[in-house]
């Protein structure tokens, strides 16, 4: 029987639907340092990362199909899906692209809850952008995560919130990550991957 299995397969696993955080600085950060603050919430089906280039194949006269070198790549697409199932104030805002809140009374004078209102607006602006998000899991044969961090991040799917009976609420957040006007040359993401021994 021919396979890829060896024996260290088994080390190369990765587990379980890991967790997205905002802003985690892989240099300083540690899960327990930011899980407190940057965890973007529970998921419900995990969420994806794609990094996708787009080649154009140069054509030449007398060339009959993909050749070597004859290749342009003209754009990265990256993104990001995150399945939140904890519906926070601030993943309805992050869900909005150009989303904004601040602490209210309630709209009826006769009551005495607080609110958070979330507004959004017809422009995106610098402020808009998350510096990053950054998924975290766990591969079988470590006790290092594996980290995909991507920058300049906007979600560019817009808030779809679906209610039914005896079910749960979740916002699927499609992040893209975008290069930086001082930096054309280094698409927007970076993975950490651990050292297995």
């Amino acid at each position: 029987m021919f396979s890829g299995v060896t024996a260290n397969t088994s080390k190369h696993l990765q587990l379980d639907a890991g967790a997205f955080l905002k802003n985690f600085d892989p240099a300083t950060d540690t899960w327990e340092s930011a899980k407190a603050t940057k965890l973007i919430g529970a998921t419900a089906g995990g969420g994806s990362f794609a990094a996708v280039p787009t080649i154009r194949r140069i054509e030449v006269d007398g060339v009959k199909g993909a050749t070597k070198g004859f290749e342009a790549l003209d754009e990265w697409q990256v993104t990001m899906t995150a399945n939140v199932k904890e519906i926070t104030a601030e993943a309805l805002k992050m869900a909005l692209a150009t989303g904004t809140s601040e602490d209210v009374k309630s709209p009826s004078s006769a009551a005495s809850e607080n609110y958070t209102k979330i507004t959004a607006a017809n422009e995106i602006a610098d402020t808009d952008y998350i510096d990053n998000i950054t998924w975290i899991g766990r591969l079988s044969g470590s006790d290092q995560p594996v980290m995909i961090v991507m920058f300049n991040a906007l979600c560019t799917n817009g808030l779809t919130l679906t209610t039914a009976d005896k079910a749960e609420g979740v916002i699927a957040l499609t992040l893209t990550g975008h290069y930086t006007i001082t930096d054309l040359d280094t698409p927007p993401f970076e993975i950490y991957y651990p050292i297995l021994n």
